[in-house]
């Protein structure tokens, strides 16, 4: 099988991150190769990867024309290539409606109500990100935790506001400052005077994460596919917010669309 660079505009921590460097892992664990190339530093050390500099003109990576290109958040210039395959995980941030979709070979989405939100008339599949299972223990501790990044559209502010009225002591906010500082600043920041919401970052390792917590609250605006609420919900994790309730696929059954799609 041709090789697969997976190409991001975003490597940061986040959902999509998250997706494609275990989809990465994944498609190498079983001989595929695949290069995750990203802006950021932080999916590095994660899986076989490198930067976006690394595909330029003086880089020692470049697309060649029997490879088949994932790319996601980021426009990919009109180079021969034998598959394009476009992995969205966005709405609003990457709006099919206003490009056109005939750059791509085939769409990925991850969940049947992203597909009908972008409602574009383009060759698509459904293939939705790996749910790792973690094993918690309830701790017993009071503490309620929100996991994803702290923005406008994650409503972070709403999930810290029902994790109080709920009764939980401590509020641990597991997660980033993407781009809004003033929502920060106006929404987040007087709910941390007294010391009863912490900003505890982004963790790596998630079964370390959740069993600090009760319970998890997360009240997102919008959510493509919902992966916290699917992990809480494949842990046994008290869950409070607004619900996906979307279908947990098996490694094994995610293997097999990607290889179906790959070739």
């Amino acid at each position: 099988m041709s090789k697969v660079l997976l190409i991001s505009g975003w490597s940061n921590p986040g959902g999509s991150t998250i997706h494609h460097i275990a989809l990465t892992n994944l498609l190498n664990d079983n001989g595929i190769d695949c290069t995750f190339y990203g802006p950021h530093e932080y999916h590095l050390n994660k899986c076989k990867s490198g930067t976006i500099a690394d595909l330029g003109p003086a880089g020692p990576a470049k697309v060649e024309k029997d490879d088949i290109v994932i790319s996601h958040f980021v426009l990919v210039p009109p180079i021969e290539m034998k598959k394009h395959i476009l992995s969205c995980h966005e709405t609003t941030l990457w709006d099919l409606k206003k490009m056109d979709p005939r750059q791509y070979d085939v769409i990925q989405f991850v969940s049947n109500s992203q597909k009908k939100w972008h409602g574009v008339n383009h060759s698509s599949v459904i293939i939705p990100p790996i749910v790792e299972k973690v094993n918690w223990t309830k701790p017993n501790n009071g503490v309620a935790g929100i996991v994803g990044s702290v923005d406008v559209n994650k409503q972070t502010h709403i999930s810290i506001q029902k994790a109080l009225d709920a009764g939980f002591s401590k509020v641990h906010l597991y997660g980033r400052i993407v781009q809004d500082i003033d929502y920060f600043n106006e929404k987040i920041s007087p709910y941390m005077q007294g010391g009863d919401v912490v900003m505890k970052d982004h963790y790596d390792n998630k079964e370390e994460m959740y069993n600090e917590v009760d319970a998890v609250f997360h009240y997102s605006a919008s959510e493509t596919y919902g992966l916290v609420e699917a992990e809480c919900r494949l842990a046994g994790i008290p869950f409070f917010g607004l619900e996906n309730n979307r279908e947990i696929f098996t490694k094994e059954e995610i293997l097999e669309k990607w290889i179906k799609l790959l070739k």
